[in-house]
């Protein structure tokens, strides 16, 4: 059976001085597309002319992944709002090349309830205020983009907030917006879902976006994720986007990887 969904690579694993020369490495590899790494600081947004010439000469690079140290559940009002800044630039990049959307976390190494002092400075309350707002805001931007927002729910040792598919459905809710959507991880669904298969079911019609890596954050096939399981329950939910690689690496990229594209597309 042909493969539904297309297996992208993020571009950091790929040799190149060009984005075109990554293409042709990215193909080598048996891979469908290339997921970017927005970067702060208005970085990502002076690559646009470099990524316009790629899109142009067919690279196919559906979405962004940010690569930022603070994001947008930030504690301090700076930093969140420049967060929100970076991701509307990450937004009308990914529309001008005609990708579907940007992928966030509500915010990675912040703070974690597993470790001293335990209660985060803001609220429970707060943090949901501060995230519909904000998710609010860039759902809006996308819609008239065109493009959409990935919410990543991180494990509870890198985010304090969003930690579970169900958490993020029960914000999406709140938001009520059909541009913000689940970017949905299996490495962080193996540490925090006591059932993924059944999680991803549940939020099905809100999985926008899936980033795979294994049970050890390696790339598919070096752990335990049932991924005859994964593939499977994408398909009852309907999933036909791009499932990117997101993950650490065995061993070297040019080996290991090449192995990912035909374990996946064995059980989509």
């Amino acid at each position: 059976m042909a493969a539904v969904n297309p297996i992208c690579v993020q571009e950091q694993y790929l040799p190149g001085d060009t984005m075109s020369e990554k293409w042709d490495v990215a193909q080598s590899w048996g891979f469908d597309g290339i997921e970017l790494r927005g970067k702060g600081d208005g970085v990502f947004l002076e690559r646009l002319p470099e990524l316009r010439r790629a899109a142009a000469a067919g690279v196919v690079m559906p979405t962004v992944c940010v690569e930022m140290l603070h994001f947008i559940g930030a504690f301090d009002e700076d930093l969140r709002l420049d967060a929100v800044t970076q991701m509307r630039d990450q937004l009308l990049v990914i529309a001008e090349l005609g990708g579907r959307g940007a992928m966030t976390p509500a915010s990675y190494g912040m703070f974690s309830r597993r470790l001293p002092p335990f209660e985060p400075p803001r609220s429970a309350e707060d943090d949901t205020a501060v995230l519909v707002d904000t998710l609010g805001e860039l759902g809006e931007y996308a819609a008239e983009l065109g493009v959409t927002v990935f919410l990543e729910p991180l494990n509870r040792y890198e985010d304090h907030m969003i930690n579970r598919l169900g958490d993020a459905v029960a914000l999406i809710e709140r938001i009520g917006l059909d541009s913000v959507r689940i970017g949905a991880d299996t490495y962080h669904m193996n540490i925090e879902e006591a059932d993924p298969a059944a999680a991803l079911l549940a939020a099905g019609p809100y999985i926008g976006h899936v980033q795979a890596s294994d049970s050890n954050r390696l790339e598919p096939g070096a752990g335990h994720v049932d991924w005859p399981l994964f593939g499977a329950t994408l398909a009852a939910i309907g999933y036909d986007g791009p499932i990117a690689i997101e993950s650490r690496l065995s061993g070297p990229a040019d080996e290991v990887l090449r192995s990912v594209p035909p374990l996946l597309r064995r059980y989509l």
